[in-house]
């Protein structure tokens, strides 16, 4: 009988444990509706420079550190209006008005950079 409990209590906390990895497993992007909307905004970006049809968080995020971010996504950022936007008119909004900022390469905005193929943040970490 006590080795019957013991399984019973094995197996439960296998699934227990299996039921929490299968939850959070898909939670490694800290805002996955960011990278929805700007993969869905520029199909042609997503795919010269996506994986499995989606932008990376190297679009905005230049370093492993997701609190760092490059010229583009500070840009993005400051139309957002609060931290983990789950809005996806405000998200998409916030990335067009993005588009009209001026970028770090000369003459060119964020939105020229985009039509041209290009990813359009630095590969430095502003914030």
């Amino acid at each position: 009988m006590r080795s019957v409990k013991n399984l019973g209590r094995f197996v439960t906390a296998g699934a227990c444990l299996f039921a929490i990895v299968a939850l959070t497993g898909d939670s490694a992007s800290a805002r996955p509706k960011y990278n929805s909307v700007m993969s869905k905004l520029y199909p042609e970006l997503t795919k010269k420079h996506g994986k499995k049809d989606k932008l990376s968080c190297a679009v905005c995020h230049p370093s492993k550190s997701k609190k760092k971010k490059n010229n583009y996504g500070v840009a993005m950022g400051k139309n957002v209006g609060k931290k983990n936007q789950s809005d996806l008119e405000i998200i998409k909004e916030s990335i067009v008005k993005a588009e009209k900022e001026k970028s770090a390469t000369e003459d060119k905005t964020f939105g020229d950079l985009i039509k041209a193929g290009e990813l359009p943040g630095t590969k430095d970490e502003v914030e």
